[in-house]
């Protein structure tokens, strides 16, 4: 990609750790857990251990970038 194009993808740019910073500071955990049943979210919660599910779920991981890009910021 040249300097002169923009990338059309919300997420360039953002790490999954940055944008699941940002999701537990804006909804918090219990929140998350509501609005993604991922027990990762709802039992004994972390970024670390969230991220190391989220890479290995892609399934998991699309919800969340999901609700991030619904996300009025």
């Amino acid at each position: 990609m040249s300097e002169e194009q923009v990338s059309n993808d919300p997420l360039h740019g953002k790490t999954l750790a940055f944008i699941m910073e940002q999701l537990v500071e804006r909804y918090g955990w219990d929140e998350l857990a509501r609005r993604i049943r991922i027990n990762c979210f709802a039992i004994n919660p972390s970024i670390k251990s969230s991220l190391t599910f989220l890479r290995k779920t892609p399934w998991a991981r699309q919800k969340v970038e999901n609700l991030y890009n619904r996300t009025k910021w």
